[in-house]
């Protein structure tokens, strides 16, 4: 099909962009189709129901489970052969947590099975063939990312580049669903309570799915109708992480890359219980916040307004310490004044790049917010702790993309070669210089053996020795005393050199670790829907309840994910420091 690797570059160049592109436009098309099925569906177009999207995501499932089928046939029969690896793609760590958001979304599927057969006799059979569909993709593309999340495909590009772009976009718009379905959920319990908040000029009209049947078993229907949008958080980290794993081996593909040992840098507890306590506080208070949240909006207008001030002020610290801690770990960074590694890296830059992405949806709702506030001509006094909180906002995001992408783009410490060492040397009675010829000498970096040269820290006592034989044992303690006197002072700068290091170490490591359970912490409020910009209220009447709901419901998919996203890449962080 194509040149095989060891041929010039020139000749295969052309064939190979030309199937990037191609596949790319293919994966687009892909993606815009189901998105505009999606988006017909979610506004009840005429002609379109859930049954016509559901399918369309079914067969592009079963065409991705076609192709890792061939690709996991294919590697087993080349299981001898040695592949390149991307060693930088894939890490354990981001596995282990697909794996874990995999398993609540085979959860979710189980629930969404027992929905559909309480409903069976008024729902489409594509809702009981969907979930269990999605249970298989799942199950072996979870397999598929664990044992070939780092290869570099160097045999059957063409056709591997669109099989590859298959499943980001699959997975991409299986997270389209999953976002929309979720937002619905969550637009409808708002406006059932937006009215308590004395906003009654606002239509409220729910955008109600739900089947046109009687459920057989009470119980169970509710317990898995209100589960699942429990669980849909968990599905859509899910599908983000596992397409943005599969747009790396995309990149990946036909890639010449440099055999290097990468050193692996394992998660340790130690030395990191000072942020490890105070971000299981931030975590712990956040969850109680979160709880007393659900418990108390909408109940009355009084406890609605105390809810959302109780959340504005807990968010408000939180991003202080956020952002103190952030300011700490780029002064520590400016002292080091370490350089930066600038080799090609297509998941590195990737994470730099959905860093900076993703926080545009938190920005872009802060500053709607910060509009809002100066705009409104009433300002109940909950709002004004919204000012503080969206400028923070703004500015922790800044400051902690900033910390996360010098970090990843930091060169790891190597061992200095530049070591002074000390030769043994042994001085017989009445005899000429004799050293021991088993030590190699690097002496202010020059190998001095080669050239018959002594350390000067000798020099003189040996000239000496050779000049006056008879006074040897007074001669011979004089001079180990004083290199003895010499080593110890080397040992101490040594030491001292090593301990600040090490210190500069131990905070970074406090703050990655700190900063990461923030990052949790601040996933859980909106992913479990408390979301201030919602009950707020003041930006529905400055903008209109129908355009802000629109910024919100695209807006909040990449906030949340940002927040995800920010705490796998500082887990990461901490790992390399």
């Amino acid at each position: 099909m194509e040149k095989a690797a060891g041929c010039p570059t020139g000749g295969g160049s052309y064939p190979q962009k030309n199937a990037e592109i191609l596949s790319s436009q293919y994966g687009i098309n892909l993606f815009l189709a189901g998105l505009l099925l999606t988006f017909a569906w979610a506004v009840h177009a005429v002609g379109i129901s859930k049954s016509h999207l559901l399918s369309y995501l079914i067969t592009l499932m079963l065409i991705q489970l076609l192709w890792m089928l061939w690709y996991l046939c294919r590697s087993c029969t080349q299981r001898r052969l040695i592949r390149d690896k991307d060693t930088h793609a894939g890490a354990r760590w981001l596995k282990c947590g697909i794996t874990l958001f995999a398993v609540i979304t085979l959860i979710l599927d189980s629930f969404k099975i027992g929905y559909y057969i309480d409903f069976s006799n008024c729902l489409s059979p594509t809702e009981g063939i969907f979930p269990v569909t999605h249970a298989v993709h799942t199950i072996l593309q979870v397999y598929f990312l664990w044992y070939h999340a780092k290869d570099i495909i160097q045999s059957f590009k063409t056709l591997e580049r669109f099989g590859v772009i298959h499943s980001v976009f699959t997975n991409l718009l299986l997270w389209t669903n999953g976002v929309l379905t979720e937002s619905k959920h969550q637009l409808n319990e708002h406006k059932e309570r937006l009215i308590t908040l004395g906003f009654g000029n606002i239509t409220i009209v729910l955008d109600d799915h739900a089947p046109q049947c009687n459920c057989t078993t009470t119980t169970l229907c509710s317990i898995f109708s209100q589960g699942i949008y429990y669980l849909y958080p968990f599905n859509i980290e899910y599908h983000i992480l596992a397409s943005t794993m599969l747009y790396v081996l995309w990149k990946n593909i036909g890639r010449k890359v440099e055999h290097h040992q990468q050193h692996k840098t394992p998660f340790e507890f130690h030395g990191i219980t000072v942020g490890m306590i105070f971000g299981l506080i931030v975590l712990t208070s956040t969850i109680a916040i979160v709880v007393v949240y659900l418990i108390q909006i909408g109940r009355s207008k009084v406890k609605s307004e105390l809810a959302l001030t109780m959340f504005y002020l807990h968010a408000i610290f939180v991003l202080v310490l956020m952002c103190t801690a952030g300011i700490v770990a780029l002064l520590i960074y400016r002292l080091e004044g370490r350089s930066l590694d600038n080799s090609k890296n297509p998941a590195r830059k990737l994470d730099a790049e959905l860093l900076v992405g993703t926080a545009a949806g938190s920005w872009l709702l802060s500053w709607g917010s910060i509009l809002a506030i100066i705009c409104a001509q009433a300002h109940p006094k909950y709002t004004w702790y919204n000012l503080p909180y969206s400028v923070l906002v703004i500015i922790e995001k800044y400051i902690q993309n900033l910390f996360i992408i010098e970090s990843i783009h930091r060169e790891q410490e190597k061992v200095n070669d530049n070591v002074k060492t000390l030769r043994i040397v042994t001085i017989s009675r009445g005899s000429t210089l004799s050293l021991t010829p088993s030590y190699k000498e690097i002496y202010n970096g020059q190998a001095a053996r080669d050239h018959g040269e002594v350390p000067c820290l000798f020099k003189g006592s040996i000239s000496g020795r050779e000049r006056d034989g008879g006074d040897d044992g007074a001669r011979e303690e004089k001079t180990q005393e004083q290199s003895s006197v010499m080593q110890s002072a080397s040992d101490f700068s040594f030491y001292s050199r090593n301990s600040v290091t090490n210190n500069k170490r131990r905070i970074l490591k406090n703050i990655a670790a700190f900063l990461f359970l923030c990052n949790l912490s601040l996933w859980i409020p909106p992913a479990f829907g408390c979301r201030p910009e919602y009950d707020n209220g003041l930006e529905e009447i400055v903008f209109g309840f129908e355009p802000w709901i629109i910024v919100v419901n695209l807006a909040m998919p990449f906030s949340i994910f940002y927040r995800m996203h920010s705490a796998a890449s500082l887990f990461e962080v901490n790992c390399k420091t």
